[in-house]
């Protein structure tokens, strides 16, 4: 008998496993707090700093410009092609970092009156070629602060837009043959939680001690820059360690060739679920960055007392504790084997939110309101991704993502406003919209994410999801944009930022769901026709 032990490796382990996808979470955690992190406070932007909605727009879609552009994405996966998981981890972790002190200056007291401010207000106002085609990141009379901040959040969006598909590389490193969808569903679980603490903790920071400082709200997200640093660094020494095991020389001993995007394009599937995807995250994302003002707009909020328990900075560290409470109860009782200890634990979720759903209605703001958009979805990420792994139905999923999303962006178009002057009937309605539309997004992780292995060669992997992101990214530097001109074109003279009429922006954020359907359900066809895999499980074993 053969008593040759069998060689095991970091990865064989799945507590190293889920270690390893925890540190990338983590970092990309910290990188959704800090994608969002003046959307909670775009009063203030518009009374601090005098941009209006157009400058907060083209300021927010900036951050995918040079993305789309200058192409950088489709460098980034050259990049993590040849280069390996560890290396564009470190990379992507530091120039977030740098984007994110750029973005901070230009909103901080030290740039107003500068040197700096003068020169931003006097130049960048044309751009040639890129204002002839109508996508300048700038225009005249834009605020200087708002320029700065716009480049900025390019550089940042340059390192966050490599570390989402260095985070799916390396997943899918990690898990393949194994729990693939259950690790980008739970990756994506926890990275969402960081939407729900920039609307807590964001305009907690920038009205901190009474005294508005929306400069505190970037710091706070800097901070968070650094630990994400931190944590790819420590993921990079757990990957180096695992090659040595298995002898691999990461993705460098077989290395990218042009040639090998013909392999991509000409895949219809592959060009499905890119245009699925850019549907998809364009009626998300840039929402984000306007969902609070627009709940401030149909939502009739009376402050609380001064002096009392809601009034005051305690109660957001309370409700944030909650918060998790919710998280690690929904997200763990996925993982019970036992029936009663997993019925328990989501006793205890759904009690928990009830009690997080009440506070954030006591409090009378609509951050707080907005902040259980990604509850739901790390309750059933989880599942739908173990769903993934073991019964398929990816392409059927998506259709569903896309019918939940059309009635989400209706009912907040054209059902949220009737109730506008009820206290109760407003936010319930809200919160419940809330809770459905971030549910319908953690279908996208589940099932989308780990299609893409099914569509190409597993080494061209990393340029697959660059070339996705960089579909995705033209959605998201475009609607961002849009949703504030069309805001500013449909409110003339409106100049209190509580009082805008959002019916338009929402219109068209839903005809985006209804063009993802479509798409879904052609992509059904495809799979069914041509036999991609898509509706099959993931694990084979």
């Amino acid at each position: 008998m053969d008593k040759t032990p069998i060689k095991t490796t970091l990865r064989d382990s799945a507590a190293m496993r889920w270690t390893a996808l925890l540190m990338l979470a983590l970092a990309m955690f910290c990188a959704y707090i800090f994608m969002d992190i003046l959307s909670p406070i775009k009063d203030l932007m518009l009374s601090e700093r005098g941009w209006d909605s157009t400058a907060f727009g083209t300021m927010q879609g900036s951050e995918t410009f040079l993305n789309v552009f200058v192409f950088f994405l489709i460098f980034a996966g050259i990049i993590l092609d040849k280069m390996g998981v560890r290396f564009t981890a470190l990379l992507s972790g530091a120039v977030m970092l740098v984007g994110a002190l750029i973005k901070w200056y230009a909103v901080d007291d030290l740039f107003i009156g500068s040197s700096l401010e003068q020169w931003f207000t006097d130049n960048l106002n044309y751009i040639p070629l890129f204002d002839e085609l109508g996508v300048s990141p700038f225009y005249q009379g834009m605020p200087a602060s708002a320029k700065v901040a716009a480049i900025g959040f390019m550089i940042f969006g340059c390192g966050c837009e490599m570390a989402g598909i260095t985070v799916s590389r390396g997943i899918v490193k990690w898990f393949k043959g194994r729990e693939t969808a259950l690790a980008m569903g739970s990756e994506m679980a926890l990275a969402r939680l960081g939407v729900a603490t920039c609307m807590i903790f964001s305009p907690f920071f920038a009205k901190l001690g009474g005294n508005v400082s929306v400069s505190r709200s970037v710091a706070f997200g800097v901070v968070l820059m650094c630990i994400a640093l931190i944590m790819f660094t420590v993921y990079f020494f757990m990957d180096k360690k695992l090659d040595a095991q298995t002898g691999e020389a990461e993705e460098k001993d077989d290395p990218f060739k042009i040639s090998d995007l013909g392999q991509i394009l000409t895949s219809s599937g592959f060009w499905l679920v890119a245009l699925l995807c850019v549907l998809y995250y364009s009626a998300i994302f840039p929402f984000q960055k306007y969902a609070v003002n627009m709940l401030q707009c149909n939502l009739s909020f009376t402050e609380p007392e001064a002096g009392s328990f809601w009034a005051g900075t305690s109660v957001t560290i309370i409700q944030y504790i909650i918060m998790l409470v919710v998280a690690a109860a929904a997200f763990a009782s996925n993982f019970m084997k036992n029936k009663g200890l997993k019925y328990g634990l989501l006793c205890v979720a759904v009690v928990a939110l009830v009690v997080f759903c009440y506070m954030g209605y006591m409090r009378q703001s609509a951050e707080t309101i907005f902040a259980v958009f990604p509850l739901l979805a790390v309750g059933i990420t989880p599942i739908l991704g173990s769903y993934v792994d073991h019964k398929g139905k990816a392409a059927t999923m998506l259709v569903l993502g896309s019918l939940l999303l059309i009635a989400c962006h209706l009912t907040f178009a054209f059902v949220l406003p009737i109730f506008k002057g009820s206290a109760i009937g407003g936010v319930v309605i809200a919160y419940v919209t809330i809770l459905v539309l971030g549910a319908s997004f953690s279908l996208v992780p589940a099932s989308l994410w780990p299609s893409v292995p099914k569509l190409v060669d597993e080494k061209i992997i990393g340029s697959a999801y660059a070339l996705i992101f960089w579909i995705q990214n033209i959605g998201l530097w475009l609607f961002p944009l849009l949703i504030g001109k069309v805001l500013d074109q449909t409110n003339p003279g409106v100049t209190d930022p509580t009082q805008y009429d959002y019916t338009w922006p929402l219109v068209m954020l839903a005809s985006l769901g209804v063009a993802a359907l479509l798409l879904g359900l052609v992509l059904k066809v495809v799979d069914k026709k041509k036999h991609l895999g898509l509706e099959e499980p993931n694990i084979t074993d």
